[in-house]
């Protein structure tokens, strides 16, 4: 905790190799690479400090201790979170990691309705996410291609497919080995095991639909974390279906669980929150940027 609490800053003149502009689950990654590449790194976010642990406020409250058993009054829904309530994580015990969309409000065009779902602070929507992690197949980078609509992707599954070894191994995926070309394996941990119901249907659905196969969803979940999971202070999942409320066992991948610990042990990082970027400063001469300009989201000073 207390290295967490050291790494923010409102103001600083120590000089910084790369700004990470957003905390969610890349900015999360962007600042663990840079730091761990020797980087000095001031991560900038427009929300408020979530500290894991600490700030989830409900993790572990029972049903009947919550305001109608969690669930949430209709007339705030619809005053306040008309959008985000659309997402499947919020409720009464998740509203603190949502938007408010009376205060923060967008507009679409009205035939093009988008339900822009939005989290401002340390995590952002890491904290929120369905975890489910699926690799994109040779397919999917050249469909473009083979079917002349769209623009062609540069890069094929192959140039892609380290990379995805590589965020895998830190992230903790589990799921079971099927050799599909449509759904490539990745570095497993060991799949969850179907429940009974699961079990029954899957026995039926399988001869039923052939070669199509019920397999188990392949989620950034810790069934058996490796010694590297342990290391970074993560236990094992423990099955409670309640993990939007925050995970203090750190089981489900998320910015406070996973990448900022490893950014923030190598000593290079720093953390400005309420800070919301304004532009990016551009010197033409290097034809770089070197620096943003932010607003404060407490007192609209900029800086």
């Amino acid at each position: 905790m207390e290295q967490v609490s050291s790494a923010y800053i409102k103001r600083s003149s120590e000089p910084f190799d790369a700004i990470v502009v957003g905390s969610g689950i890349t900015g999360g990654w962007a600042a663990k690479e840079l730091c761990e590449r020797g980087l000095r790194t001031l991560m900038v976010e427009r929300g408020r400090p979530v500290e894991h642990r600490t700030d989830y406020v409900t993790e572990g409250v029972d049903a009947w201790n919550m305001p109608n058993r969690g669930r949430m009054d209709a007339k705030v829904v619809e005053e306040q979170f008309h959008v985000q309530s659309k997402c499947y994580a919020f409720s009464d015990y998740t509203k603190q990691f949502f938007n408010n969309d009376r205060d923060m409000p967008y507009s679409t065009p009205e035939n093009r309705p988008f339900n822009w779902i939005r989290g401002n602070q340390v995590g952002g929507k890491s904290l929120t996410w369905a975890r489910q992690s699926h690799r994109w197949g040779p397919l999917d980078f050249e469909s473009n291609a083979k079917d002349g609509h769209g623009v062609d992707w540069p890069i094929r599954y192959d140039d892609l497919a380290p990379w995805y070894s590589h965020v895998e191994r830190h992230a903790g995926i589990s799921g079971s080995r099927e050799n599909m070309d449509i759904l490539p394996d990745s570095k497993f941990l060991e799949a969850f095991e179907f429940n009974n119901v699961e079990k029954a249907f899957k026995k039926k659905f399988d001869p039923a639909f052939a070669p199509a196969r019920m397999i188990m969803g392949r989620c950034a979940h810790l069934s058996k974390p490796t010694d590297a999971h342990l290391a970074q202070g993560r236990l094992p999942c423990q099955a409670r279906n309640a993990c939007e409320r925050g995970c203090s066992f750190g089981a489900y991948f998320s910015t406070q669980s996973s990448t900022l610990p490893a950014a923030l042990k190598t000593g290079r990082l720093r953390i400005a929150t309420n800070a919301i970027v304004h532009s990016a400063i551009y010197d033409p001469k290097t034809n770089r940027a070197t620096g943003v300009r932010v607003i404060d989201n407490e007192t609209m000073e900029t800086r």
